[in-house]
């Protein structure tokens, strides 16, 4: 009896698997990255993790750097908050609000590969400034906007007086946020109330300092 299976017949890839393909490999260069640095990685083995050859890699992206790029983009967009998760910090105080967007922020860090991606822009910023511009756009600013907006709010009802409230928000995150950070991607541990003590403290002085005069 005759075979009646259509034959596979080898050809270009589908869109889903050149996308798929492309996932694959900003997966990967992510890996080795943080893993081992934007130094210690290679495209050699990158390639290797995905079965690529180095010439189909350098026709994507011409060379390591731009490699490098792409992966903390295709990292960062991995773990950017969608936007529902951001509105859904607003609580009914302003003070209880800024705890949650403080702790929003703090807590992708407080994950293992959060602070990998932060270490390695922090790292490798000076070498690339670009990438850091890339995180913040991508990963801090819609945050950013949602707290101006509530600035803005709070001002227009007269319970804070705020001339700049996007450059507020920038500086409660700088303020309130940055602490708690820095000192979790030293390799230093914060529990959970340590954190909520140092976060409310920096938001009260926060607020002590837009109240209306």
């Amino acid at each position: 009896m005759l075979d009646e299976t259509p034959a596979i017949r080898a050809g270009r890839p589908t869109r889903d698997q050149a996308r798929a393909r492309q996932v694959a490999l900003l997966d990967a260069a992510l890996e080795h990255f943080l893993e081992k640095g934007y130094e210690g990685a290679t495209i050699e083995a990158i390639a290797a993790d995905v079965n690529m050859t180095k010439r189909t890699v350098y026709a994507r992206y011409a060379d390591k750097a731009a490699l490098f790029r792409a992966a903390i983009r295709h990292g960062t967009q991995a773990r950017a908050v969608e936007p529902q998760v951001i509105a859904a910090t607003r609580r009914d105080s302003l003070e209880d609000t800024l705890v949650a967007i403080a702790m929003l922020r703090i807590d992708l860090v407080g994950e293992v590969a959060g602070a990998k991606l932060q270490r390695i822009i922090n790292t490798e910023s000076y070498r690339f400034p670009d990438i850091f511009q890339t995180y913040y756009d991508i990963a801090a600013l819609p945050t950013v906007r949602f707290l101006a907006d509530i600035l803005k709010q709070e001002t227009a009802a007269g319970r804070l007086a705020i001339e700049d409230p996007l450059l507020a928000a920038n500086v409660f995150m700088s303020m309130v946020v940055s602490g708690p950070v820095r000192f979790i991607l030293s390799g230093n541990e914060l529990d959970r109330d340590d954190i909520d003590r140092r976060v409310r403290f920096a938001i009260g002085l926060f607020l002590k300092g837009a109240e209306p005069r």
